[in-house]
């Protein structure tokens, strides 16, 4: 069975449409790359999966569990789009790190908020955060941050802020971790560092998708590639149909503009 499925979604900011009829699956412990030109909808889409974004039509099913159908949503409760979430670890282009807090205490901090409302919290307080604490640890030093743990965001570089954001995905254990051009805020030493991490988290079977315009990275890493344009899924494959020899014209042009390493 898949791990997700996309059925049909669509989405519109008022008389624009930013997503057409778009339907896509992955398996488990696969790496999807999505490409293509700003403004094809690459960004909406991860943000309509995440739930960040309501699709105006479609439906997103995880692990067999329909997570969102566009005919029901009006009646779904934010709490409830809130515990669906989790099932999505979600790393930003901009890092998105919380500035007062430490490192570890951004890692920690999603696992301390739900930690609360567990209903044995108030007895177990002092085990549970120590537990937590430990596995923020392991994470960060997973990302080689071992040293960085008690520094703020300000302390650390582009690469570093993009890694601690990585473990705090990684944290409440999502199905799938979703990148949106996660070395497009980086200069090429730093982008370096995060993509050996996203390359080690494939070699690991992590279920990853990956908006990017790293042609070569791409190539290496996924499992399967979509190209998009227009808010529409042009062509999709594996990475060698699709980045070495692709059959749409569309998708030609765009790598015609990008090295492929």
């Amino acid at each position: 069975m898949s791990i997700l499925e996309v059925s049909h979604i669509e989405k519109h900011f008022g008389s624009t449409s930013v997503l057409k009829d778009v339907s896509f699956s992955m398996e488990e412990g696969s790496t999807l790359a999505i490409i293509g030109s700003s403004g094809s909808g690459k960004t909406t889409l991860l943000r309509c999966l995440n739930f960040l974004e309501k699709p105006n039509h479609g439906q997103i099913t995880v692990n067999g569990e329909l997570l969102y159908d566009a005919a029901e949503a009006k009646t779904e409760k934010e709490a409830e789009l809130r515990r669906k979430r989790l099932h999505f670890g979600m790393v930003f282009q901009s890092f998105n790190l919380f500035p007062q807090y430490t490192a570890l205490e951004n890692v920690m901090l999603a696992e301390r908020l739900l930690a609360q409302e567990r209903p044995d919290f108030k007895q177990n307080k002092k085990s549970v955060y120590a537990q937590i604490e430990e596995h923020g640890k392991q994470l960060l030093d997973r990302m080689g941050l071992s040293e960085r743990m008690d520094h703020y965001p300000h302390q650390l570089s582009g690469g570093q802020q993009q890694r601690v954001a990585i473990a705090r995905a990684l944290a409440l254990k999502p199905d799938i971790l979703c990148f949106d051009e996660p070395t497009s805020a980086l200069d090429p030493e730093l982008t370096g560092e995060v993509l050996k991490v996203i390359k080690s988290l494939a070699t690991h079977k992590t279920t990853m998708i990956i908006v990017t315009h790293e042609m070569a990275f791409a190539r290496d890493v996924a499992d399967h590639v979509i190209f998009m344009d227009g808010g529409v899924i042009v062509e999709q494959g594996d990475p060698h149909q699709v980045i070495e020899h692709p059959k749409e014209e569309r998708t030609r042009q765009f790598l015609s503009r990008y090295s492929k390493g």
